[in-house]
């Protein structure tokens, strides 16, 4: 169990058949009245961020998120297929849940899969991956003054902005968490 008065950032707990984490908290002795902890958190299955206020007595379940490396195998239809590493056992988990995080993960990939009580609800992509461009327009030589940026299609399918000196042949390295291109990568 889990008091109020024990929270701290990154603590995940059950709340009204809900998993929250704490993402801000704050212990609160004013002048008059009992003392209080004002909190933000988030519901780590759905995403969403409230508000709240819990007496420092109050009493929590712990709620534990497994946190699981398993390597992208493929998809099949509607499921995508991940490979334990150590068991070597298939987990299927549907598109219509993690379909914009695997825009950058392709066959191979090693993903973080967060689970509760057996139940995945979530994938962490590797934070940086290497991809090769699979379609793009030419740049044109001295049009880079201003950092001007061009379109291209990846291996996944996914399409980000590039630097114009970029081209159809190279790989390049893509932050996951935001989508942008950061470099290029050495053939």
């Amino acid at each position: 169990m889990l008091s109020a008065g024990d929270f701290r950032n990154g603590v995940t707990f059950e709340l009204e058949g809900g998993v929250w984490q704490i993402v801000e908290f704050q212990h609160v002795k004013p002048g008059k009245g009992a003392a209080f902890v004002r909190t933000k958190i988030k519901n780590v299955i759905t995403g969403s961020v409230v508000e709240k206020t819990f007496r420092p007595t109050e009493k929590f379940e712990n709620a534990y998120i497994e946190r699981k490396d398993m390597s992208y195998s493929y998809t099949d239809g509607d499921l995508y297929y991940f490979m334990d590493q150590e068991t070597f056992d298939m987990v299927p988990i549907a598109v219509s849940e993690i379909a914009d995080k695997m825009k950058f993960v392709k066959e191979n990939d090693v993903c973080k899969i967060l689970s509760y009580k057996g139940s995945v609800f979530d994938i962490e992509p590797p934070t940086f991956v290497e991809l090769a461009i699979s379609e793009t327009e030419p740049g044109f030589a001295g049009n880079t003054a201003t950092g001007a940026t061009k379109p291209a299609t990846l291996e996944t399918g996914a399409v980000i902005q590039v630097p114009l000196f970029v081209d159809g042949s190279d790989i390049i390295r893509v932050d996951t968490r935001t989508g942008e291109y950061m470099e290029r990568v050495n053939k």
